[in-house]
């Protein structure tokens, strides 16, 4: 799989990472060794995960930060998604060979922000990583405290850069400024959410990435599995186990006329090209020219293959722009 620069980073990724958030949360860790192994060899390096990613407490603490409580957990330790995927690191012997992110919630911090990576590099059977990100912007803490630990961070060593999720261009804007006002490291990777059905991140905040030199490795390029066309605008018919049955608040993130529109358009366009709906609503994620990587979550390695597929395919300019409208 090719190899794409991360922004000034100076890693290469595969153009697909694995997110690793279903791992303890929908799979066990038999499975999620399966996945880990199968994305390797298809040429997958890129492993993305979360301190509150998992089991146990984590599960509560989602249900009291996040405002729902997630019924599939099938793991019963904390934070099970970065402990899972260090038992699985450890076993294969090679640190070198994958590009680790994990995130975390100022919401979440019980100290500093420094006692919080170590802890994920404990979980992860690691002495680094190499992207650590502010998961979400928070207002409680002023953004040049954030950025001055995180970036003594880098100075330690303990990651190798530091980056951000769900920001918009305006939040990555400012957080650029602090550190070029103080010398801090920079963020140099951003995680949004990004999709057919909800695309503004072009509007701002790719543009500033693009002249900034930063990596964009969005996350969600299914919608939560609205793009696989199989929900309807009536809401007491989701798919029972689907994640709108189990978390019914993502339809009011993403059903909208607009994004039903666009379901229309990829059923047709689908029937047409006789490719799978999900392939090509990936593919479009896929084929934008600031996107480093795409982040899958995958339960089952067919889902890795259709994300293969997808890269493999591509998407022409023309047919892009016409699903997008």
């Amino acid at each position: 799989m090719e190899r794409k620069p991360l922004g000034r980073s100076g890693y290469e990724v595969s153009a697909i990472g694995l997110g690793c958030v279903t791992f303890g949360r929908e799979i066990d860790e038999d499975a999620s060794y399966r996945l880990l192994d199968y994305a390797m060899e298809k040429g997958i390096t890129l492993f993305d995960t979360a301190e509150i990613y998992g089991g146990a407490q984590s599960r509560l603490d989602r249900a009291e930060y996040l405002g729902f409580d997630e019924v599939r957990e099938v793991a019963h330790e904390v934070s099970s998604s970065e402990r899972v995927l260090g038992r699985w690191l450890k076993s294969q012997g090679s640190r070198k060979d994958v590009v680790i992110t994990t995130k975390f919630l100022v919401s979440r911090l019980e100290g500093s922000i420094t006692q919080m990576l170590e802890a994920s590099l404990e979980r992860l059977n690691t002495d680094y990583v190499d992207i650590f990100e502010l998961h979400a912007p928070d207002p409680s803490i002023p953004i040049d405290e954030i950025i001055a630990e995180m970036s003594g961070l880098v100075d330690a060593g303990l990651t190798r850069v530091i980056g951000c999720s769900n920001h918009t261009g305006a939040q990555l804007r400012e957080a650029l400024d602090v550190s070029a006002s103080h010398g801090y490291a920079r963020f140099e990777v951003t995680q949004p959410l990004y999709n057919l059905a909800i695309p503004d991140a072009e509007e701002d905040l790719f543009p500033l990435c693009e002249s900034e030199g930063i990596a964009v490795t969005p996350y969600s390029p299914l919608a939560a599995g609205f793009l696989s066309g199989k929900y309807t605008q009536d809401r007491s018919q989701y798919p029972k186990g689907s994640r709108f049955d189990i978390l019914p608040d993502h339809a009011d993130i993403y059903f909208s006329d607009r994004s039903f529109r666009i379901i229309d358009k990829l059923r047709s366009r689908s029937e047409e090209l006789g490719t799978p709906m999900v392939n090509l609503a990936m593919a479009w994620v896929i084929s934008h020219p600031t996107v480093a990587a795409a982040l899958i979550g995958a339960r089952t390695t067919a889902h890795i293959d259709n994300a293969l597929e997808a890269y493999e395919v591509g998407m022409e300019a023309g047919l892009r722009a016409d699903l997008a409208e």
